[in-house]
């Protein structure tokens, strides 16, 4: 039951805590039909219920984005992997998202300290020839102190909060709790794959927690750009790094989200842009890892017009063929071609009802209505998220990864622009969908797949006769089973099971206060306090059977 699942002791204090600001901000009904409420009250822990009807001034996307900051990290992170899927939500809730921020109070370096010597084999003093205990930022998952190493190179130390990682497990167990709960109450909130999402969210996080992995990404995407002088990835000092500490190179230089800055440092902004628009494009399409947050936050201006990219705690990767899936995407709306489209998004789609010819109508709507439109003026961000909004209308959910590369694509093309308002993502784009589309075609990469299919094809008849030999024995057998599971039915059976097994104590209950009844009539035998011993043990036994039964009621709220 809802009730059961959630009030895990170790969990009650957090499902406290949820359950008042979900309250505070006008989502007491949602609390209460999660059953919050009631199991708190069962163990009481009462919140103020009344007014649960009246709405605040704010609109449902800007409560529930208040909701997720005061939560705190990781319902900031959901907030933020809520923020890549285009593919389920419409603007105004993905620019709500995307406001969310890690910012919270530091905390004292003398709350950090312990942990961080501990990691680091060695005092502060001993291991840094300066340390600045004044937190340069402060996220809800870790903060940052700028050092100096015994060389003299500046460097920042990324320290992850003592508390954060039980804080994280009791968060992520509340969360697919109640993911279970709405995908079961709710089947019209399915589409939205609450389960899949918080799935989506814990892999995240597991990554962002382990500082070592994050050295590890910005290692891998450095050397993809080991040619490249005017990309710069920080390095990382491995020695001072591990899980819950990270230390890499100071990046001294003019964050792109500070116009005014780079103007006064004489910034060629369209060449910034255009530089950052092929790094990206390089990581997506050529190497199939990138990384997955290049706000204008985490890339920096270096003197001589070079970028400085930090912050690789989220990363994406591309499989061979998503890659291929995403050119065809792309090639089929500059070219028009709507059966090209039609036929990626199929394929990404997942299975169900679905009107295809009305897809397809949507699609070349779409696709005309940018007829006569130069490749130049094409903005290619506008264009993918409307062919989102298609799929939203369309209940079609894109994979996790390909969301996030359509929410990346629409972030940079948004960036270039706000650095140069002439900026052509299509034009940037083009020579990578190029060089992509000669590699798949290159006749070394066409005899690849054609003997890995051939060797498919050949696996699969090598093994038919002996699947089928095995399919009609189990069938002579009688052993061949279909397996049927119906999550309603399953439930339905459960609580048919607890109903008989209440009836049962109920009958057995009866039984133990008519026979008690009949013994004490009966003289002779053990007595206790002047009673007949078995007489008054009965009765002590129905009692305990009746106090069970009405506590199984009243918990299960059939006392309402």
């Amino acid at each position: 039951m809802l009730w059961e699942t959630l009030t895990a002791a170790r969990d009650l204090g957090r499902l406290h805590e949820v359950a008042g600001v979900l309250v505070r901000h006008g989502f007491g009904d949602v609390a209460r039909r999660l059953g919050m409420l009631g199991a708190l009250e069962r163990v009481g822990r009462v919140l103020p219920t009344q007014n649960l009807e009246a709405l605040v001034a704010l609109k449902p996307e800007q409560r529930i984005r208040c909701v997720l900051e005061e939560l705190g990290p990781c319902f900031v992170k959901l907030g933020q992997v809520l923020a890549t899927r285009v593919d389920l939500f419409g603007p105004e809730w993905i620019a709500e998202f995307g406001k969310l921020q890690n910012q919270v109070p530091a905390l004292a370096f003398e709350q950090l300290q312990a942990q961080l010597e501990q990691d680091l084999g060695g005092s502060v003093e001993t291991v840094f020839a300066e340390f600045d205990t004044a937190p340069l930022a402060a996220a809800s998952i870790a903060q940052v102190h700028r050092a100096r190493l015994p060389d003299g190179r500046a460097v920042v130390v990324k320290i992850r909060r003592p508390d954060i990682e039980a804080t994280v497990a009791a968060d992520t167990r509340l969360l697919e709790r109640v993911a279970r709960a709405v995908e079961s109450e709710w089947p019209e909130w399915r589409r939205y794959q609450p389960l899949a999402l918080v799935r989506q969210l814990k892999s995240s996080l597991r990554r962002e927690l382990d500082f070592a992995a994050e050295g590890r990404h910005a290692e891998r995407i450095a050397a993809s750009f080991a040619e490249e002088p005017r990309i710069v990835v920080p390095r990382v000092h491995w020695p001072l790094t591990g899980t819950r500490v990270n230390v890499q190179d100071y990046i001294e230089g003019v964050p792109l989200c500070e116009g005014a800055a780079l103007e006064a440092a004489g910034a060629d902004r369209a060449a910034i842009a255009r530089l950052g628009a092929q790094a990206v494009l390089k990581m997506m399409f050529e190497d199939g890892f990138f990384h997955a947050d290049p706000h204008a936050g985490n890339v920096f201006w270096l003197p001589g017009d070079r970028l400085g990219l930090i912050d690789f705690g989220m990363v994406g990767r591309l499989s061979e063929g998503r890659r291929s899936q995403l050119i065809e995407l792309m090639q089929g709306l500059v070219a028009r071609d709507t059966e090209a489209v039609v036929e990626v998004l199929l394929a990404w789609a997942e299975e169900g009802e679905l009107d295809e010819d009305a897809l397809a109508e949507d699609i070349d709507a779409l696709i005309d209505s940018y007829h006569g439109v130069p490749l130049g003026q094409l903005q290619f961000g506008r264009l993918l998220s409307e062919v989102m909004a298609l799929l939203r209308d369309h209940h079609l959910v894109l994979p996790a990864d390909l969301a996030l590369v359509i929410k990346v694509f629409v972030t940079l093309e948004g960036m270039g622009r706000m650095l140069d308002p002439g900026f052509d993502m299509a034009a940037e784009a083009a020579p990578f969908l190029r060089r992509s589309v000669l590699r798949r075609y290159h006749p070394r990469a066409m005899a690849k797949r054609g003997w890995r299919a051939a060797g498919d094809a050949l696996a699969l008849l090598q093994a038919m006769p002996r699947e089928l030999r095995q399919l009609l024995q189990t069938a002579r057998r009688g052993r061949f089973n279909v397996h049927i599971d119906v999550d309603r039915l399953k439930r339905f059976g459960e609580q048919v099971e607890h109903s008989a097994n209440r009836l049962s104590i109920g009958v057995v209950t009866a039984a133990l206060i008519i026979g008690s009844s009949i013994v004490m009539t009966v003289s002779g035998g053990p007595t206790l306090f002047g009673l007949p011993l078995f007489g008054l043990l009965g009765f002590l036994g129905a009692g305990a059977c009746g106090a069970w039964l009405i506590w199984s009621i009243w918990r299960s709220g059939g006392g309402r």
